[in-house]
Parts: structure tokens; sequence; C-alpha cells
């Protein structure tokens, strides 16, 4: 068998098997749609706000107090950083996604929760190039978004410091 000949009989050989494997999961997809549609369906797994706030945001935030209190010394230390940033930035879609208790105002909710995110990410992005002081600056307005949703919908309590 020439070069050609394999190369022409492997490339028919992998559209086939693709075609063939679109079409199984094609139809898979319909006749899976509820099924499907029920498990991606937003769920917590936590109800109590409180509960999640506690155990999604305060172990990072504890964390970051401590190693934000001054520049990291190395890469490990920066690693740290860097998850705890990108832990509080998707947990912030996390918020996003749920109700806040209560039936408050659900508007504001989902800006104040997409504040949260968009400064966590500001901050993880600023970990990843081992910026401190714009790690520092993002940080702290992390924490403010924070503040401004405690303000909002906890009365003002669990307020955050550097």
């Amino acid at each position: 068998m020439t070069m050609r000949t394999w190369t022409v009989s492997a490339f028919a050989a992998l559209l086939t098997a693709t075609l063939v494997f679109q079409g199984s999961t094609s139809s898979s997809r319909s006749v899976h749609a509820d099924a499907s549609e029920a498990t991606t369906a937003v769920k917590p797994v936590e109800p109590s706000m409180h509960e999640f706030m506690e155990y999604a945001f305060e172990e990072p935030y504890k964390r970051l107090k401590k190693s934000m209190a001054t520049e990291p010394a190395d890469k490990a230390a920066w690693k740290g950083i860097k998850s705890d940033g990108l832990i509080l930035a998707e947990a912030g879609n996390l918020l996003i996604l749920r109700d806040s208790e209560g039936g408050d105002d659900a508007a504001a909710w989902r800006k104040l929760s997409a504040a949260v995110r968009d400064a966590g990410g500001d901050f993880y992005q600023a970990a990843r190039k081992r910026d401190y002081a714009a790690a520092k600056a993002s940080y702290t307005s992390l924490l403010q978004k924070c503040n401004a949703c405690h303000n909002a919908f906890a009365d003002g309590e669990h307020q955050l410091t550097p």
C-alpha cells in the first residue's frame, strides 16, 4: 500500500468514525434532553446563605488576610494567593446564581455579586503577574465590594478588613 493510499484510507476511516459519533450523540442529546435540563438546573448544595458564605468565602479570606499582609516571598506564596483569588472570583459567579435570603432586591443582589466577581478577577490577574502593588489594591477593592454587599443584605454585619 502506498503512502498516499494509506493516508486517504486513514482519512476516510476517521471521517466515517466522526460522522457515526456525531449521529449517535445528536440522537442521544434529543432523547436525554429532559434529563439533562433537570440535572443542570441551578440548585444550591447548601441553601443557607450564612453557611455558604462561611465555607465558600471565609477560609480563603482568612488565608489572604495573612498572605497579603506583606509582599509574598516566593512562587509558592503567590500560588496560594492566586488560588484563593480565583476561588473568591468564581464564588462571585455562584452568588449571581443564588437568590439573596429574605427575597431582597434581586437586581441589586446580582449587581453586587458581579462586582465581587469582577474585583476577585482583577485580584487574581494581578496575583498571576506577581504584582504586589496591583494585587494589594485589587484585594482591598474586593473587600470593599464584599462589604458593600454585606451593607445591603446583612445589615452591615460581617465587615471585612485587609
